[in-house]
């Protein structure tokens, strides 16, 4: 049998991480297997519609590489692929269950459904139907339709014995009959509600695995009596704890917690996201921690996943981020990096490769770049407590010194690039007597006005130029003069 799962996004705003991790283990379920990852926007609920909202789910899976074989904008055999452009077909199989006896049209109106709520003696928010419609007449059902009397239609639950079904990640779970309200099939306004539409449309595009959020295992028993009502298999269930941002609180956007979008606004690498958020209840069989999309296809097993809630911990996520861009490719990297580099150097002589060399191995994220890079364009004013370096073993008198010595012989280098000023620091350095560190931190902190930097002395006087780096050289010694 073919694996068959479905992303069914409600097209309501943003890509939480939740969602996203989602589809993630929706795609690897089925690709792990050979099978068909499906996507199908759930629009039923026209209230809750955003504008723009589809094409955030679009951009998301297409920018993560989640790519579906069957959708709305690719086309497949078992569409349309948004329910709303599906209407004509919820209203004749809730009919079919009516015929059966499975379903009943409810006429109550919301006064009396109110009052139900009002009349509830446990004072509960939720009062179940009373099933007040179930008993009317054929005849006094016909004549309510004709008179246009608004209606919904109404799945008829067994009131007694149990009903189980069994998730892949929580076991067998079993739920009194008792216990489950006569559910809504189609509402006033014609349309299904998600429930019910779920569970056609899974049928008809065969859908063999479901995977959604654990707050929905109370609405499972209902799917499955569902699909007993009307004859069909129920699907393999799998039920994900949610994501939480501490012990206590789930993520939410209302409190500040980061959507896919805001994540790749500050810097996070698309890669390093995704392989994140599979490890946020998933554990591979060892403990590799870095996946391509590739490898999590090959390395995923339904088997890994776990049913205790997952912290989702930035900064573990950054450190992973990290380690994605010491490990890319270079020309990758600066591809992402230039435009960055370029809105905070306006110096347009400055080679941004040698830049973005530098930098590549220091970065967390890519919003780094601007606060590491942007004394290449201007020297900050700084203290010259900054000389001082216990380790360097340099002190203001020392550094003062040192930075003395070195003006003569850079003015005097004939060819200035790496390899010439290194070696003309190191003639220095030996010729003084001193330490390495005693004349390249001097000269370091004097190019960069910086406590730390990327890259040491002699490559960013390479990268800044003679005639700058003496410039900011001599502001050096005469602020280190200034002590004396």
């Amino acid at each position: 049998m073919e694996i068959r799962t479905r992303f069914a996004p409600s097209p309501t705003g943003y890509m939480h991480i939740g969602n996203l991790r989602t589809a993630l283990y929706e795609y690897l379920i089925a690709k792990s297997k050979g099978g068909k990852f499906i996507l199908r926007i759930e629009d039923t609920d026209q209230g809750r519609l955003v504008e723009g909202a589809t094409d955030v789910i679009y951009n998301t899976l297409k920018i993560t590489g989640l790519h579906h074989d069957e959708g709305p904008d690719v086309g497949g055999d078992y569409g349309p692929y948004i329910q709303s452009q599906r209407m004509g077909m919820y209203l004749q199989y809730a009919l079919d269950l009516v015929e059966k006896g499975q379903a009943y049209y409810c006429f109550c109106t919301k006064e009396r459904l109110e009052g139900l709520k009002t009349s509830n003696q446990k004072g509960d928010a939720f009062a179940r139907y009373d099933r007040h419609c179930l008993s009317l007449s054929k005849e006094e059902i016909q004549a309510n339709l004709d008179a246009k009397i608004p209606y919904v239609i109404r799945q008829k639950m067994p009131t007694e014995g149990t009903t189980t079904f069994h998730d892949v990640v929580y076991g067998d779970i079993t739920v009194d009959n008792s216990e489950l309200d006569d559910q809504i099939l189609i509402k006033a306004d014609g349309f299904p509600t998600y429930n019910f539409a779920n569970v056609v449309d899974d049928h008809l595009m065969q859908i063999t695995h479901v995977v959604r959020g654990s707050e929905y295992l109370s609405s499972t028993p209902k799917y499955n009596l569902l699909y007993d009502a009307f004859g069909w298999d129920a699907p393999t269930y799998v039920h994900l704890p949610p994501v939480m941002r501490d012990a206590q609180h789930k993520l939410s956007k209302r409190h500040g917690d980061k959507s896919f979008e805001d994540l790749l606004e500050e810097g996070y690498l698309t890669e390093a996201i995704v392989n994140y958020i599979a490890l946020l209840g998933w554990s591979p069989s060892d403990n590799t921690e870095i996946f391509s999309l590739k490898e999590l296809e090959e390395k995923f097993d339904i088997s890994g996943l776990s049913k205790s809630p997952s912290i989702f911990d930035i900064k573990k996520l950054t450190w992973m981020n990290s380690k994605y861009l010491e490990a890319m490719d270079f020309d990758k990297f600066y591809s992402l990096a230039e435009p960055r580099l370029r809105s905070a150097i306006k110096n347009t002589s400055l080679d941004l490769k040698k830049i973005a060399t530098l930098i590549q191995k220091r970065l967390e994220t890519l919003n780094d770049i601007p606060r590491l890079v942007d004394f290449f364009d201007t020297l900050p004013d700084y203290s010259t407590e900054l000389y001082i370096h216990k380790k360097m073993k340099t002190t203001e008198e020392i550094a003062l010194s040192s930075l003395e010595a070195c003006v003569p012989v850079l003015e005097q280098l004939p060819q200035w690039e790496e390899t010439s000023i290194h070696d003309a620091m190191m003639n220095l350095v030996a010729e003084l007597g001193i330490k390495n560190g005693q004349l390249l931190w001097p000269i370091r902190t004097a190019l960069s006005g910086e406590p730390t930097s990327p890259g040491g002395a002699i490559e960013l006087a390479d990268i800044l130029g003679k005639e700058e780096s003496l410039r900011r050289i001599h502001i050096g010694i005469e602020k280190l003069k200034q002590l004396q």
